[in-house]
C-alpha cells in the first residue's frame, strides 16, 4: 500500500513538472511570436497562477499617469470560490489608495482589500533594473504553502513579462525611429528640389556653387533669383539658426517668402526689411531666426548692390591688386525685431574679380585641436585659389575649381575621416576675363 502510494506520489509530481514545462514553453513561445503586447500580458497571470497552483493572479503595472491593473486571471469558482468582479474591484481600490509605484505600499494595500483570508504574494517586473510592475498570484485554499520552487516560477513568469515590455518598447522605438528616418529623407529630398539644381548661365559672368548639410536637413539656403526689369539676377544667401527638420521648414518658408518679395522689385534693403516684417511673427513664436545676405547684378553695367542681415559678408577679391575686401552693411536677423531697417551699397566689379558668399559652417570649422577654421585661413584660401586655379578645359570652369579649392582647405583642416557638425555652403561668381581664361 506505501509503495502503490509513491508511485502515485511520484506519478503526479512527474506530471505536475511535465504541467510546468509545457506551460513555461508556451509563454517563451508566446513572448517570440506575438504582435500584440496587450495579448501576450493577459496570458501573464493565467501562466503564473497555473505554475503556482493558486486560485488566481494579477499584473499591475506602473506607468507615467500612474498604476493600472493591466491583466486579471481569476476563474469563476463555486462553493465559496473567489469572484473575478470581487477581485478586480478589490485590487482596483488598492491602487487607488496608493499614490506612488511602492511595492511595499501596494503589497499591503492589496491584501487588506482581498481580505485576511487571502494568501497573497507578490514579484516585481524589472525592466533595466527599474520597477514597472507587480506581478501577483492569490489563493484562498486554507492549506495553501509557499515554497521556494513556487517563488523561482512566479519570479521566472515575471522577468518572462519584464522582456516582453522591454522587447515592445525597443520594437516601438524602432518604429518611431524608421518613420522619422522617412521623414527625414522626404525633409532632405523637398530641400535639394528647393535649391538650385544648375547654376544660371549669365552674360559676363561664371557660378559655382555647393551646400553640404551637416545632417540630411539644413538650415543653410542660396538661391538665384530672375529680376523682371532687364537682364538683372538676385543672388542670395541664408542661415537658419539651428539645424535638422525645424531649420529646414524655416529655410523652406523663407524661400517662398523672399521669392514673393523679389517680384515687386524693391531695392535690396526694401525687400530685406519687408522680409522681416513678414517674418517676424512666425520666426518670433519659433524662437529661431535667419541670417540673410541679399544682393542685385546687373550684368550692363557690372554693378552689385547689397544689404546684409547680419550674415557673414560676402568677400570681394579685386583681380587688379589681388586684394580682398568684405561686402557688409548693418542690419539685424531676420526675426529679430519687427521694424528693422537695413543699409545698402554697391560695388562695381571688374574683369576677373570673384566675389564668394558663404555661410558661417566654413569659419566656424573646427580642428581636431579645437582650433577654428576662421576668416583668416578663408581670405587666405581665396586668395590662392583666385591668383592659382585655372581651368585647362572647357570640362570646369574657374568658380567650380576655386569652390573645390576651398572645401578641400576646410576638410584638410578638419582631418581626414572627420566630418562637418554644421551646414557649409558657398557660392563663388566670377567675372569673365578672356585674357586670363
Amino acid at each position: 500500500m506505501v509503495m502503490k502510494d509513491l508511485k502515485d506520489l511520484l506519478r503526479r509530481m512527474s506530471q505536475d513538472q511535465n504541467k510546468i514545462h509545457e506551460l513555461l514553453s508556451f509563454l517563451g513561445y508566446a513572448l517570440r511570436s506575438f504582435s500584440n503586447l496587450n495579448q501576450f500580458l493577459e496570458l501573464i497571470p493565467l501562466i503564473a497562477s497555473r505554475v503556482t497552483d493558486s486560485d488566481g493572479g494579477a499584473l499591475i503595472l506602473f506607468k507615467a499617469s500612474g498604476m493600472r491593473l493591466e491583466s486579471l486571471h481569476c476563474p469563476e469558482r463555486n462553493q465559496g470560490g473567489m469572484k473575478a468582479q470581487q477581485v478586480r474591484t478589490a485590487i482596483e481600490r488598492a491602487i487607488q489608495q496608493v499614490l506612488t509605484g511602492s511595492p511595499t505600499a501596494l503589497d499591503e494595500m492589496v491584501s487588506r482589500y482581498l481580505g485576511a483570508d487571502v494568501h497573497l504574494f507578490g514579484t516585481s517586473v524589472l525592466v533595466k533594473n527599474v520597477v514597472r510592475g507587480r506581478l501577483y498570484i492569490f489563493s484562498r485554499k486554507p492549506d495553501y504553502v509557499w515554497t521556494d520552487n513556487k517563488r523561482s516560477l512566479m519570479r521566472l513568469v515575471a522577468d518572462q513579462t519584464s522582456v516582453g515590455l522591454e522587447n515592445h518598447e525597443l520594437t516601438t522605438e524602432l518604429i518611431k525611429k524608421e518613420r522619422q528616418d522617412r521623414e527625414m529623407e522626404i525633409g532632405a529630398e523637398i530641400q535639394r528640389q528647393l535649391l538650385p539644381r544648375n547654376c544660371p548661365k549669365i552674360q559676363g559672368i561664371a557660378i559655382a556653387a555647393k551646400c553640404c548639410t551637416a545632417s540630411r536637413v539644413g538650415g543653410d539656403y542660396y538661391d538665384f533669383i530672375p529680376m523682371q526689369k532687364g537682364d538683372r539676377w538676385s543672388f542670395v544667401i541664408g542661415d537658419v539658426m539651428g539645424k535638422g527638420v525645424p531649420a529646414g521648414l524655416i529655410m523652406t518658408m523663407t524661400r517662398g517668402m523672399l521669392r514673393a518679395e523679389v517680384l515687386n522689385n524693391h531695392t535690396p534693403s526694401k525687400i530685406l526689411e519687408h522680409l522681416n516684417k513678414v517674418m517676424y511673427e512666425d520666426l518670433e513664436k519659433s524662437h529661431r531666426f535667419v541670417t540673410m545676405f541679399y544682393s542685385e547684378y546687373d550684368p550692363a553695367t557690372q554693378i552689385l548692390a547689397f544689404s546684409n542681415a547680419a550674415h557673414t559678408p560676402a568677400l570681394h577679391w579685386r583681380a587688379k591688386n589681388h586684394s580682398i575686401h568684405a561686402l557688409d552693411t548693418m542690419g539685424a536677423l531676420i526675426g529679430l525685431e519687427a521694424g528693422s531697417k537695413y543699409e545698402e551699397r554697391k560695388t562695381h566689379l571688374h574683369a576677373g574679380d570673384v566675389v564668394i558668399y558663404y555661410t558661417d559652417g566654413f569659419t566656424e570649422a573646427a580642428s581636431p585641436e579645437g582650433d577654428r577654421f576662421d576668416e583668416e585661413n578663408l581670405r587666405k584660401a581665396l586668395d590662392w585659389a583666385c591668383q592659382n586655379c585655372f581651368p585647362l578645359s572647357d570640362d570646369v570652369t574657374r568658380p567650380q575649381m576655386i569652390l573645390d579649392y576651398i572645401f578641400q582647405e576646410v576638410q584638410n583642416f578638419i582631418g581626414e575621416g572627420h566630418t562637418h557638425t554644421d551646414d557649409m555652403t558657398l557660392v563663388v561668381l566670377h567675372i569673365n576675363d578672356k585674357t586670363l581664361e
